[in-house]
């Protein structure tokens, strides 16, 4: 039973300069792939309706007749999917802003890097390799039942969805704990909305966030002219809560004199504006949240012991995302769910590799703190999927992931094994040779094209020399024999 063949990339090349085209075919069909070209932007269209559709198009940006970005939008119109690269000579703002927004993959800059041109080809095709390997994806949750917005199913989650299940039925006032970022207010709202008092008013208080000169202003009104400024009458949010829910988010960094306060009302239900002498009588339920411990404050005498009591009659601790690692494909699902429904991103699928990078990070800003890196992926992701190289560096340096498995090395490596989710590199196609019979090879392959045999037998020791190098001029000249000077010169020829 014979191997399977495996077909190379194509690449093709669209510029009207004709040295451009053949240098780039030259650089790119040295390394395997199969390349084709086209003079025109009009021409590159016309061989893309054609078909096959190419794995990636390198295309130039000015060209007399149709223009690169003219292109691009013809040529994403035929195909959506297609992998395009700009070749500019121009790096302006309005050029790189203008390649991204028509959906181009990235541009290249002239004069070319022949290294980075590979790495660039390797980066695309990968890219595209990948997005094709998610198109089964399948994702953990249907968004539509968590509407409370609370995601996990992780024994730590079920035992925090039974304690919210247990107090909704009472007023019993509950301090909810937890590290910044892991959802307090969610909770806070899933007991409110669960209760007798969903009818009436939710409010939450971040207590961090309000100076302390303001705050016994904010939750407990104020009257005219009690204090500078106070040029009319305010309601607090206690009395416009009356019958309802307060949430105090951040509650450890009340002031002490506002904590006396809010002992005032726990105990009596009883409130005064700030500058008024009329009792205000309240019918509200507190739920409080905090990510500081409560306890040492209490015996640092910066918390009322009293106060922590009334408050913590019963407790609900939100667990660290570190701490439910499994509930992360799950998070990440619910969060891009969402975001197509905003239609903020069309993204709604995650590589197996991006997955196991966010499932693997520690998370310090926890739940809020995935949220975001979701969205920021969602948003650059140039398909319909989040892939590593989406991904924000740092958190793929957090979890051990080097920054050359991000972004594909400077150099293909000679062979890749195929696999039915990655486009191959090719394989070199010669097996083992004497030197005599590769040079004869060589030899027979220069004298078929054009031009002295020398020179571009030169330029292409050159060209594989730094790639064999990575790039590295200073290795790739000991390579050859030249100085680093000499080869620089020889890389500008």
């Amino acid at each position: 039973m014979s191997d399977a063949v495996v077909k190379p990339p194509t690449i093709l090349v669209i510029d009207d300069d004709t040295e451009i085209r053949y240098s780039l075919a030259r650089v790119l069909s040295s390394h395997g792939y199969q390349v084709t070209e086209a003079p025109s932007g009009e021409q590159g269209i016309a061989t893309v309706k054609a078909g096959p559709h190419p794995d990636l198009i390198f295309l130039d940006v000015r060209m007399s007749g149709m223009s690169g970005i003219e292109a691009l939008q013809h040529i994403r119109s035929v195909n959506p999917k297609q992998l395009v690269v700009l070749m500019t000579a121009f790096g302006t703002a309005q050029t790189a802003i203008e390649a991204m927004k028509y959906g181009a993959f990235d541009y290249v800059m002239k004069p070319f890097d022949p290294a980075k041109v590979l790495a660039l080809a390797q980066n695309a095709l990968k890219a595209h390799a990948d997005l094709r390997a998610v198109g089964d994806y399948k994702p953990t949750i249907n968004a539509d039942d968590y509407r409370e917005g609370i995601v996990g199913s992780s024994g730590v989650m079920q035992d925090v969805f039974k304690v919210i299940g247990q107090v909704t039925a009472s007023d019993v006032t509950v301090m909810i704990t937890g590290e910044s970022g892991t959802g307090k207010e969610l909770v806070a709202r899933s007991i409110w909305k669960h209760s007798h008092r969903s009818t009436k008013a939710f409010i939450a208080v971040n207590c961090a966030a309000i100076p302390d000169n303001l705050i016994e202003s904010e939750l407990f009104g104020h009257e005219k002219g009690s204090f500078t400024g106070a040029t009319v009458q305010r309601i607090g949010k206690f009395e416009l809560c009356d019958k309802g829910t307060i949430f105090l988010d951040e509650i450890g960094d009340m002031a002490l004199a506002t904590q006396t306060k809010i002992l005032r009302v726990l105990q009596q239900g009883e409130i005064q504006r700030v500058g008024g002498t009329e009792t205000i009588r309240v019918d509200v339920r507190i739920l409080a949240a905090t990510n500081k411990d409560l306890e040492a404050m209490v015996k640092a005498k910066t918390f009322r012991e009293d106060l922590y009591y009334r408050l913590n009659v019963v407790r609900i601790r939100m667990p660290a995302l570190r701490e439910r690692g499994d509930d992360i494909p799950q998070i990440v699902d619910f969060c891009l769910q969402n975001l197509v429904k905003q239609r903020k991103t069309r993204v709604s699928k995650v590589s197996p590799e991006a997955m196991a990078v966010l499932t693997r990070h520690t998370w310090p800003g926890n739940v809020r703190e995935l949220e975001n890196v979701v969205y920021r992926s969602a948003v650059i992701a140039q398909g319909d999927a989040i892939l590593v190289k989406d991904l924000p560096i740092e958190i793929c340096e957090a979890v051990g992931l080097p920054v050359s498995a991000v972004a594909a090395p400077a150099v293909p490596p000679e062979a890749v094994v195929p696999t039915p989710v990655v486009i191959p590199l090719p394989a070199p196609v010669a097996p083992a040779l004497t030197l005599d019979s590769a040079l004869d090879f060589v030899f027979a392959e220069l004298a078929a094209g054009d031009g002295p045999l020398l020179p571009r037998l030169e330029h292409e020791m050159v060209v594989r020399a730094l790639a064999a190098d990575g790039g590295d001029e200073a290795k790739a000249a000991k390579r050859l024999g030249l100085t680093k000077a000499v080869l620089q010169k020889k890389v500008k020829e």
